[in-house]
């Protein structure tokens, strides 16, 4: 299945930040559960628990603790897990991630103009599998970014409630993503 239909499908992504919220993630109808958290000594162990839940496991490789900001990490998480995929805010181990045949997630922290237009220039230099912009509750912006891109959106950060969700959509968003259990059945 393309990356686009399992938005489509399942257009509220999971994310975990702990084994509790890993645990709730793996009762949940969702197919992709995205790791924000662990260690090189634990990660293989949360993915292979997604995994046997039949779900996509995307991991954040700038959050687990051990790994360097070098595209080895990237090697890593390849080799030693299960992985489908990673996050990262460094275009180098995306990119290195969609070179070994991983979904490679970009995620963008837009806190300003300069952020905005370094976002647009690395958008039309570099198009990863998926950008996740956040935070995710300023539909203005989505909706700016999605006019001057075809890559697929995801919404992500201070999503507070069901109205935050259904803005992002209406910006343009392909899916979002939360660590707020109660907005996981959205």
């Amino acid at each position: 299945m393309k990356l686009e239909d399992i938005f489509e499908s399942s257009p509220v992504i999971t994310a975990v930040k702990d084994d509790c919220g890993l645990e709730h993630a793996m009762e949940k109808d969702c197919a992709i559960v995205f790791i924000l958290y662990g260690t090189v000594c634990s990660i293989s162990g949360i993915v292979d628990k997604v995994k046997e839940h039949g779900k996509l496991a995307i991991v954040h490789v700038d959050l687990i603790l051990g790994l360097s900001s070098k595209e080895v990490a990237v090697d890593f998480i390849r080799e030693n897990t299960r992985a489908d995929g990673i996050i990262s805010t460094r275009p180098g181990l995306v990119k290195r991630a969609m070179e070994l045949g991983l979904i490679g997630g970009q995620r963008a922290f837009l806190i300003d103009s300069i952020a905005l237009e370094n976002t647009r220039k690395q958008l039309a230099a570099f198009q990863p599998d998926f950008m996740e912009i956040m935070p995710g509750m300023m539909p203005k912006i989505l909706r700016q970014i999605r006019e001057i891109t075809s890559v697929l959106l995801v919404a992500g950060g201070l999503l507070s409630d069901k109205q935050d969700i259904m803005a992002a959509f209406q910006a343009g968003v392909d899916a979002v993503s939360t660590t707020k259990e109660d907005l996981w059945e959205v």
